[in-house]
């Protein structure tokens, strides 16, 4: 199922908090979501693991302004700056947060216990320095929004040319859930804020991301060879990569400028 990551709540909402839009607590509630808990360790003279609203404050404190988000995967560092300790943890997640002006970085280790429908969730947000560097690889708002709207005429063309199945229980759920959030107009991900160009984006980064999804995981349609299949992933990874750029963009429009 699709879902925001956890580093993009963080952001949105810490970006909320720091504009003074929400409360402390408003936010924390918010990142930690359906999870049990949210903590943070390695915060600068702070030797305990501190909890998401005392953790927030204390950023605020060491300077920071604003939260972007990272995406990066084996091959494409996007949004990161370095260090390398830093990159290796992030790559490593998938994912991280980065504070403007404070030379800090956030990197989420999830850990998941229980049976399914009892599951219990803890976040361990690990505090570290990062470089003050230009994100890799992060475009625009305005680009964002364009290369979108080319990726979904690409993807749309490749799963018809390679007979992707768009239809059978798991693609029928994930559509489901795709226009319930949809519905939501991104609000639950986006944060008071950001501008109404930021939720438009990220929603149609969801959609695009969605389609890559959907032809991962709605069996082989009419590529029933490993190279047909080999053709399918490849002809959608820049797809893929496209909806990644447009997140961090999206999540990254409150600290433009």
């Amino acid at each position: 199922m699709l879902t925001e990551p956890r580093s993009g709540l963080l952001a949105a909402w810490g970006n909320a908090l720091l504009a003074g839009l929400v409360s402390p607590d408003d936010a924390a509630s918010a990142i930690v979501g359906e999870d049990a808990r949210h903590r943070v360790v390695g915060l600068p003279d702070w030797p305990e693991p501190a909890g998401l609203t005392l953790a927030l404050g204390r950023l605020r404190s060491l300077g920071a302004t604003g939260f972007r988000v990272a995406l990066p995967v084996p091959g494409h560092p996007l949004g990161l700056s370095g260090p390398p300790e830093f990159n290796e943890r992030a790559m490593e997640a998938e994912e991280a947060v980065v504070t403007v002006g404070a030379g800090l970085g956030l990197v989420p280790e999830v850990a998941v216990a229980g049976p399914e429908g009892d599951v219990h969730v803890e976040v361990v947000w690990h505090c570290l320095a990062v470089r003050e560097a230009p994100p890799a690889d992060v475009p625009s708002l305005g680009e964002a929004e364009r290369e979108l709207a080319q990726a979904l005429r690409e993807a749309t063309e490749v799963l018809a040319r390679l007979d992707v199945a768009g239809s059978g229980p798991v693609a029928e759920a994930a559509l489901d859930a795709y226009r319930a959030r949809a519905h939501a107009g991104a609000k639950d991900a986006l944060a008071p804020g950001y501008p109404q160009r930021a939720v438009r984006v990220l929603e149609l980064a969801d959609r695009v991301a969605l389609l890559v999804e959907l032809a991962g995981s709605s069996g082989h349609g009419g590529a029933v060879s490993a190279a047909e299949m080999a053709a399918r992933a490849e002809a959608l990874r820049p797809v893929e990569r496209t909806a990644r750029r447009a997140k961090v963009a999206a999540y990254g429009a409150a600290t433009e400028g």
